[in-house]
């Protein structure tokens, strides 16, 4: 798939919906739409979709500094990204929403675990520190994974649909 214009500029909003979508939830603590946005956009752009995470990446750390929090998320949504990819193209298509919804939501439980190499490292903690940092989080992943599950259900279906014939529509 080579990117037109229109493909660049959906690619920026959808960055853009990132961010704001981050900004928008920061009063429920780990709930947000940045999965569900990356689900979306892995979706229906594929290898395109690593655009708009980095600068969703970028934009966190010029507006939040470039500080140990922030060394995860280099990674971190690559992984989902990643996964995403992994799900087979010729499925079904409602096989493929629950897995893109189940991978979502588990992406969500798995952050601290996810999370926690960088933590080591940055911090130097020992394999029983990580362990401890990643229980003392674990009710957050939880809340994380919950609202990863919810969002996922209600956007990924509806949202890759409507990007999906907007781009057939748009040709």
């Amino acid at each position: 798939m080579k990117l037109k214009l229109k493909d660049i500029a959906l690619l920026s909003l959808l960055a853009a919906l990132m961010c704001v979508g981050d900004f928008a939830m920061e009063w429920l603590p780990n709930v947000h739409f940045v999965g569900v946005f990356i689900v979306i956009t892995t979706a229906v752009y594929r290898k395109w979709a690593l655009l708009p995470i980095y600068v969703y990446v970028f934009i966190q750390g010029l507006l939040g500094g470039f500080s140990p929090w922030w060394m995860a998320y280099i990674y971190i949504w690559a992984i989902l990204w990643g996964a995403v990819m992994l799900i087979p193209q010729k499925l079904p298509q409602n096989i493929k929403y629950i897995l893109y919804v189940a991978v979502c939501a588990l992406h969500g439980f798995m952050f601290g675990i996810l999370y926690a190499p960088a933590q080591a490292l940055l911090f130097g903690l020992d394999f029983k520190g990580t362990l401890a940092w990643i229980a003392a989080g674990f009710y957050f992943d939880m809340l994380h994974g919950i609202g990863n599950l919810v969002l996922g259900s209600l956007l990924i279906y509806p949202m890759t649909k409507i990007i999906k014939q907007t781009d057939k529509y748009l040709k």
